[in-house]
């Protein structure tokens, strides 16, 4: 899952959901000494969600359904897919205005800039200068997001021409989607239950 829905999935807990968002940024054991407690919870809630989802059956089959050579990118492609089903759906998922949700959680980052890691720092400059995660909804900010990722990558790949390849599976990804997200928000209920609370 991608940053949207890990943000979405940490529920109303604001340290949560500023740790799923540095859960990509932060690597190994969370430093005690930097990050409070709660917020080292939403890291692990990220990493618990990360696992949860790459062995789900459900999205193992919607992996299955891309052809050579995006299958070798099939994570990359569906976390942002499903952020993409998540933001152009929102009112679905969550009781605020999408653009209000994705202003609050820039302002959530920015609050806490002292915590955030050189990497986020940068991506947060592209977040606002993106409308993200709202900028997700439409295909136009999805494929540039698409495009970058590919840029970022050390190794050459086809994320530039991903996009054509997703619209193509659009109803059958939905149907994945449609069955994978409401057990993934299942689950991450039940790791904040257990864990964080």
């Amino acid at each position: 899952m991608n940053h949207l829905a890990h943000a979405l999935l940490a529920g109303d807990h604001e340290a949560l959901r500023l740790g799923g968002l540095l859960g990509d940024f932060v690597h190994g054991r969370p430093d005690t000494a930097v990050f409070p407690a709660a917020v080292i919870a939403g890291i692990r809630l990220h990493r618990a969600i990360d696992v949860y989802t790459d062995a789900h059956p459900v999205v193992l089959a919607a992996k299955a359904q891309l052809p050579s050579p995006y299958r070798r990118y099939a994570g990359i492609l569906l976390d942002m897919w499903f952020d993409h089903c998540l933001a152009r759906d929102f009112s679905r998922w969550h009781a605020s205005p999408l653009d209000q949700y994705s202003q609050a959680l820039r302002r959530l980052l920015l609050r806490n800039e002292a915590l955030l890691p050189p990497a986020l720092r940068q991506f947060l400059a592209y977040m606002q200068a993106h409308d993200l995660p709202a900028g997700y909804a439409g295909l136009a900010g999805l494929d540039r997001a698409l495009v970058g990722i590919g840029q970022r990558l050390r190794r050459a790949n086809p994320l530039d021409s991903a996009l054509p390849v997703l619209l193509e599976r659009h109803d059958l990804l939905q149907q994945h989607f449609e069955l994978f997200y409401p057990q993934l928000q299942a689950f991450a209920r039940g790791w904040i239950s257990e864990h964080a609370c």
